[in-house]
């Protein structure tokens, strides 16, 4: 299980690359979906954070996962 843990880190990183590179795009659609991709890499960061006991790394996703929810709010159709 602590290795799992561990490597939870990858999956983190490759879904807010993955997540930036859609937020990037001029597609609303693709800008949506990155803001979820970063917010799963939220969910995924902060999981890693409490096995880690990282708890700048857990503050900071909690600030940065309510930007995500804002930013996925804000690309909504009016």
């Amino acid at each position: 299980m602590e290795a799992l843990l561990d490597a939870l880190q990858w999956p983190a990183m490759a879904a807010t690359l993955a997540a930036a590179w859609l937020v990037a795009s001029q597609s609303k659609s693709r800008r949506t979906w990155g803001f979820w991709c970063f917010i799963l890499s939220n969910v995924l960061w902060l999981a890693w954070g409490w096995y880690a006991s990282a708890w700048a790394v857990m503050v900071l996703q909690v600030g940065l996962f309510a930007l995500n929810v804002r930013g996925v709010r804000k690309n909504q159709p009016a």
